[in-house]
């Protein structure tokens, strides 16, 4: 069997493919309305900051110094409070899950507060059932105790004992919204997804609608084939690729700080690899239904866990850890993240771009060993 690949027939079969792409309905949903969809779902519908925890207040001291501690929690940016004069009541609201937690100042707070020596007793109570949103409550509450105390003590003209400054300084994603790091593992998760998906019908199309053996009984090579079914699916999902990250910059105001040539390139070589997975179960399985659904579930699952995208890889067991190093999602996420947050770290993008190579090279290099030219 030759492989030599004619121009003349590759055009006109990717003219086919084209044409079918731009009569498909379907196809227009899944390449431009489907990613914004889910790209505005990741965007507004997930958020891991913390800036407006609900918790209680118990006044069980009535002071001026209490109530001026109370002033201070108020006024934290990162706190809604809601004040109550029983403790009772609190626990009921944190078990129904309406405050995360609630701070006590317990009757005897003013009369200890002027005996420096004695500690004074603040006691704080949060939900364990979530410990990250329990350490959340604890540290902003710890923070606005230190902050009155401090402002306290200029207001009555008392020094305060010398203690370590923590000075927070973020080289990237300076703003610290979660946002920003959320939104380029998502476009990894949306274009997973994608370029899965695509290429997961068009052979097992061709098998069900009985148009497959007439281009096999033509001169077409298994190159022109699989070129044919790549390379007009290639420009649909980079262009959906460049779709999500101008949603991303302009409208959901995430910054892009790498360059579009490198996204370009880096994109294009995970887009084989999605690709080569997609034409992968479509070549196998020859039925629409049966190789979609083994495509999202073989691509996006093991994306969305495993890719670090949402989910912290140092956190997990060793054995899961070694697994995800077989993930192409987790290259893409890197690249993703630095393009968007630092820029052009080429050893970063160098690196990621060397394994989706071979994850490319592997995919699509399967399809073509299991592609025949003949009717089994």
């Amino acid at each position: 069997m030759t492989t030599n690949v004619s121009l003349r027939r590759l055009r006109a079969l990717c003219r086919k493919e084209t044409l079918q792409i731009l009569r498909d309905p379907s196809s227009h949903i899944i390449a431009f309305l489907l990613p914004v969809v889910m790209l505005f779902i990741f965007g507004y519908g997930i958020n891991l900051d913390s800036t407006a925890l609900q918790i209680g207040l118990v006044m069980e001291d009535a002071s001026p110094e209490a109530r001026h501690f109370a002033d201070n929690l108020y006024g934290s940016p990162y706190l809604r409070v809601t004040t109550g004069f029983n403790r009772q009541a609190m626990q009921q609201a944190m078990t129904s899950g309406r405050i995360r937690g609630y701070v006590v100042v317990p009757s005897d707070f003013a009369e200890k507060l002027e005996r420096p020596a004695e500690t004074v007793p603040l006691l704080v109570v949060t939900d364990g059932a979530e410990p990250n949103t329990a350490n959340f409550v604890e540290n902003y509450v710890r923070g606005a105790w230190h902050g009155w105390l401090v402002q306290r003590a200029a207001e009555r003209g008392e020094a305060q004992p010398i203690e370590i400054a923590i000075e927070s300084r973020f080289w990237f994603n300076t703003a610290a919204k979660s946002r920003n790091y959320i939104i380029p593992g998502s476009i990894t998760i949306i274009m997973t997804v994608i370029g899965t998906l695509l290429t997961s019908l068009v052979i097992a199309r061709e098998w069900e609608r009985g148009t497959m053996e007439a281009l096999l009984a033509s001169p077409m090579t298994r190159t022109e084939l699989l070129l044919s079914k790549l390379l007009p699916y290639y420009v649909l999902g980079i262009i959906s690729l460049f779709l999500c990250v101008g949603v991303s910059r302009f409208i959901l105001d995430v910054p892009f700080r790498g360059s579009l040539l490198v996204l370009l390139g880096v994109g294009s070589l995970f887009m084989g690899g999605s690709l080569g997975m997609g034409l992968l179960f479509s070549t196998l399985l020859r039925n629409q239904f049966n190789a979609a659904q083994a495509a999202l579930n073989a691509a996006f699952l093991p994306s969305l866990m495993l890719s670090g995208s949402f989910y912290e890889i140092q956190s997990m067991p060793g054995f899961i850890r070694a697994v995800t190093y077989l993930i192409p999602a987790r290259y893409f996420v890197t690249a993703m993240q630095t393009l968007f947050l630092a820029g052009d770290i080429w050893p970063l993008i160098l690196s990621s771009g060397l394994f989706l190579l071979l994850s490319a090279v592997f995919f699509i290099g399967l399809v073509a060993l299991k592609t025949r030219r003949h009717l089994e």
